[in-house]
């Protein structure tokens, strides 16, 4: 790893390390920048400023307007934010909720939370072809846009299109978390995505920062499941953490100028790991191809997935066995998949940022061949 040649951290889909530009920046706003954005007088007019600074710079990313832009604490807030508000604003005519499989948990749970207020949930396989269950009485659909446990890539514009032509008052959310920064999305494009979750931690900013986009015409038809003060147009009250704001548009400006050559440097990593993986007897790798280069989930089939994360752990070599969100519970991701309980019980998952190099995938293939010959098999 370019920042620490003994470190070779390999789990950038559960956080990445903040960017030093993102960190500096951040210290001089938490030293400069105390004023409260809301209030009238001069230094709290400078906090709102940068405020709007870097609220310009996500919606640069995103290709979308400034005023669409909603800071918030996280992803999953921005998740919940979108599902709960957008479901309960059209109660009044529809309670049908359209879901992929492979949701996050913090698109699935809220979903449930719904379905036990009366909402009916219908699943769909991620790989959307139009055809969609949606009908008059559907009020919202959801598609993660990349799976963050296989990297596997959803077409949206297909998705919010099919949704759109069946019933243009469905609300169409996604879950953008792993995509942003490492494809490129416009919402000018994709003009049927009515709200889009993006996080700071997954793009070197600090955790505690995410940022909801919702769409200014949708903006009257969701309904905030928090009460309080007019912060964020009143779509997300409470006093905005102007410092992880600050830095997250910094991440946002120098992530946005860096997708096409991140993406080909994670491309040559991922292809560097494939074809080790390939040597090794039994693994089976379950991204597909077209998944982005950043994310590769496999099987080893033979040890326990904690059992080796422990391994390859002492050897300084840190990956995952799926979400981090899942705190060790089998991959619903696999299940939905259909892989069997040996598969599931040995995944791992590695994922890659500019940081990481050849040297990373060599010590963990390394790793891995010593484990698969040391460690109990299952």
């Amino acid at each position: 790893m370019r920042t620490n040649a003994e470190l070779h951290y390999l789990d950038n889909a559960a956080t990445t390390m903040v960017d030093p530009a993102v960190a500096d920046a951040i210290d001089r706003a938490v030293r400069n920048s105390w004023a409260n954005p809301s209030s009238l007088y001069e230094p709290a007019i400078l906090a709102e400023q940068q405020l709007a600074s870097a609220r310009g710079k996500v919606a640069r990313s995103l290709g979308c307007a400034a005023k669409e832009i909603y800071f918030t604490a996280c992803g999953s807030e921005s998740n919940n934010l979108a599902i709960l508000g957008a479901a309960m604003a059209r109660r009044a005519w529809g309670n049908r909720i359209v879901v992929t499989g492979f949701e996050h948990p913090s698109v699935q749970r809220p979903i449930r939370a719904l379905k036990d207020q009366g909402f009916e949930v219908v699943e769909i396989l991620p790989e959307a072809d139009g055809h969609l269950n949606v009908d008059k009485n559907t009020v919202l659909a959801c598609c993660m846009a990349v799976n963050n446990e296989t990297g596997a890539l959803q077409d949206i514009k297909r998705f919010s299109d099919g949704v759109k032509a069946k019933n243009s008052r469905t609300a169409v959310h996604v879950d953008a978390v792993q995509a942003w920064l490492r494809i490129p999305l416009n919402m000018k494009t994709l003009s049927h995505v009515d709200t889009l979750a993006v996080s700071g931690h997954k793009v070197h900013a600090p955790k505690g920062i995410g940022a909801l986009y919702l769409c200014e015409n949708q903006r009257q038809h969701l309904v905030p499941p928090y009460l309080g003060g007019h912060q964020e147009r009143g779509i997300r009250p409470g006093t905005e953490n102007l410092p992880y704001a600050v830095g997250l548009g910094v991440a946002a400006e120098q992530g946005a100028k860096k997708i096409a050559a991140n993406a080909r440097a994670a491309a040559a990593l991922n292809a560097r790991l494939r074809a080790g993986l390939a040597e090794l007897p039994g693994v089976t790798i379950h991204s597909p191809e077209g998944a982005v280069p950043e994310v590769l989930n496999f099987s080893t089939n033979c040890v326990n997935s904690q059992t080796f994360i422990t391994y390859l752990s002492d050897r300084k070599i840190y990956v995952s066995g799926g979400s981090a969100c899942d705190k060790g519970e089998p991959s619903h991701t696999l299940q939905a998949m259909g892989c069997d309980g040996t598969a599931i019980a040995t995944a791992l998952r590695v994922s890659f940022c500019a940081d990481n190099d050849e040297v990373d995938v060599d010590a963990l293939l390394a790793g891995l061949r010593a484990g698969m010959q040391e460690l109990q098999h299952i």
